[in-house]
C-alpha cells in the first residue's frame, strides 16, 4: 500500500510566523512541543521508540552525514534487511528511499536498547514471512500491486493504534501491530528529513504558527 501523502499529512493552516534562520532540528522540536500539548503531528506516537529519538539533538548532525555518504553501510542491520526495509519504507511512505529512511533508521537502531531492535526486527521479519507465503517472493521482488495488498490488509482496523504497538513486544503479533510498529519508523524518519520537513511546510526561512488537527481518519493515520 502505497500511503497516499495527502492521506498522511494533516492540511497546513494559513497562519505563518516569521523565523528566520529556523533549522531543520528547530522545526522537529517545535513539532514535538506541539504533540506533547495533545496536537496532531503526522510522525509517531509518543509511546513509540522514534519518538526518544526524535528529541535527541545529536541526531540530526549524524542524519546529515548519513545523506552525503556516498559508501554507506547498514550497521544494524544485514545488507538484505536494509533492502527489505528500504522497500518497505517506500510501500509505506512514498518519497522514503530519496529521503534517506532506511539509512536513518538503520543508525537509530545501532544505539537503540535490545528490545526496541528486537520488536523491530520481529516486524521486517513478519512482512517478508508473509510476503513468502503468499507471493513466494520477499517483499522488494513483489509488484506494487501485491505489495500494496499486504500492507493494506496489515493496515485494516486495529482499533487503538498504541496499543497496537504494545503488542508488538510479544512472540507472535498481530499483522496490524507489525505495520504500526514499522510505520513509526519510517513516518518519523521520513517527516524529520528535510525531504518530509519541507512537505510540512518548513523553509529554513519560516514555520507555522500552528499545527491543525489532523484531517483524516481511518488505517492511514
Amino acid at each position: 500500500m502505497a500511503t497516499e501523502k495527502e492521506n498522511v499529512l494533516p492540511m497546513i493552516g494559513a497562519q505563518a510566523t516569521e523565523m528566520r534562520g529556523l533549522t531543520r532540528r528547530e522545526m522537529v522540536q517545535r513539532l514535538l512541543a506541539g504533540a506533547g500539548a495533545g496536537a496532531a503531528w503526522p510522525l509517531v506516537a509518543a509511546s513509540h521508540p522514534m519518538y526518544e529519538h526524535l528529541k535527541n539533538d545529536a541526531i540530526f548532525a549524524e542524519a546529515e552525514k548519513l545523506e552525503e555518504a556516498a559508501d554507506w553501510k547498514p550497521v544494524f542491520l544485514s545488507a538484505q534487511q536494509s533492502e527489505d526495509l528500504a522497500a518497505l519504507a517506500e510501500s509505506i511512505v512514498p518519497g522514503s528511499t530519496r529521503a534517506r529512511v532506511s539509512r536513518f533508521i538503520d543508525l537509530l537502531l545501532s544505539v537503540d536498547k535490545l528490545e526496541n531492535q528486537q520488536q523491530f526486527l520481529r516486524s521486517l521479519s513478519a512482512f517478508q514471512v508473509e510476503a513468502q507465503k503468499r507471493f513466494g517472493k520477499r517483499f522488494p521482488a513483489l509488484t506494487q500491486e501485491q505489495k500494496n495488498t499486504l500492507l493494506s490488509e496489515a493496515a485494516t482496523n486495529p482499533g487503538n493504534s498504541e496499543a497496537a504497538h504494545a503488542q508488538v513486544v510479544k512472540t507472535v503479533s498481530p499483522p496490524h501491530a507489525h505495520f504500526e510498529n514499522l510505520k513509526g519508523w519510517v513516518s518519523g524518519a521520513y517527516y524529520s528529513s528535510e525531504v518530509g520537513m519541507r512537505e510540512l511546510g518548513w523553509t529554513g526561512d519560516y514555520a507555522f504558527a500552528e499545527f491543525p488537527g489532523c484531517a483524516h481518519t481511518g488505517e492511514n493515520h
